[in-house]
């Protein structure tokens, strides 16, 4: 029997279930008043830009608004009745997902399969709630992205695809919520991350300090003292830290020439690469990579 109030009821941890998605579409609303409605599956809705209102029917005689801006989410239960609210002069843009379980099909895992693998889905799959709402970082919705693009190639979809994307889209949020529940990021710290994220994706290129700043919409000077209080390193050493991490990990697994690596990580001048390297690891980058070598010929190999 399932617990009234649980945000997913007790049937997706089934040990043959499988989330299927039923809808999903990116709409754009202005001045728009939805009724009241309910269906039979659980939705995430994903503003993109903008402001909207949710209403929840919590009770038959109780209501609960939730304001939505930009990189929030609320997932709601099925069959709980709601309505979304947009005003004329701010519109919204929004992504949504409506799914249920079907029946198992294929070997990927079932819900509960995963649950019993990763604490904080199985933690997400008790929550005793009508409805979630959690801040992104941007995990979700590129997730989510990538999900309906996948449901909309048709002929070519591949449902193992679908299945690994919607497992992290689940676990994805059930880690979102475990940050929420710990007291979540201080907004300095979301700031931070959002740095650290940045960095992460394009230490490949000529950045500076501004295309951070710029980046996650903060004044630099700001920036570079708030990245440093919470880390102890600044932006930019923190960016060497990563390529420098990159280019041994080159060295070591490719055969990518010593010549061409400061291309790879985004340090234009080869001399100042190695300047670099050697400060990081004490070798420089020909000495790390005949190092590594040797000690991979030197280790006993199985019989």
């Amino acid at each position: 029997m399932e617990k009234k109030g649980m945000l997913f009821p007790a049937h997706l941890t089934e040990p043959h279930g499988h989330p299927h998605v039923m809808a999903y579409y990116f709409k754009q609303w202005q001045g728009f008043h939805m009724p009241f409605h309910r269906h039979d599956a659980i939705e995430i809705m994903y503003t993109i830009q903008g402001v909207c209102d949710i209403e929840v029917q919590t009770e038959p005689a109780q209501t609960q608004s939730v304001r939505l801006k930009k990189g929030e989410f609320i997932v709601i239960d099925a069959n709980v009745s709601h309505r979304l609210m947009v005003d004329e002069a701010l519109p919204c843009r929004m992504l949504n997902v409506e799914f249920r379980l079907m029946e198992q099909k294929g070997v990927f895992p079932s819900i509960q399969q995963l649950a019993s693998e990763d604490k904080f889905l199985a933690s997400l799959m008790e929550v005793q709630t009508p409805f979630l709402v959690l801040r992104d970082p941007d995990e979700v919705y590129h997730i989510m992205k990538s999900l309906v693009l996948e449901l909309d190639k048709a002929a070519t979809k591949s449902e193992t695809m679908v299945q690994l994307l919607f497992a992290q889209l689940l676990i994805r949020i059930a880690r979102l919520r475990q940050e929420a529940m710990a007291g979540g990021l201080a907004q300095s710290e979301w700031y931070v991350k959002q740095s650290m994220d940045y960095l992460h994706q394009n230490y490949d290129r000529d950045i500076q300090v501004k295309d951070i700043a710029g980046a996650v919409n903060l004044h630099p000077g700001y920036l570079q003292r708030i990245f440093k209080t919470v880390t102890g390193q600044t932006l930019m050493g923190y960016l060497t830290v990563i390529r420098m991490e990159k280019a041994k990990m080159l060295l070591l697994e490719t055969d990518v020439p010593i010549s061409e690596i400061s291309d790879y990580i985004g340090v234009g001048s080869r001399q100042y690469f190695h300047l670099l390297f050697k400060d990081y690891t004490s070798l420089t980058p020909t000495e790390f990579r005949n190092s590594m070598n040797k000690q991979h010929m030197d280790y006993p190999q199985e019989s």
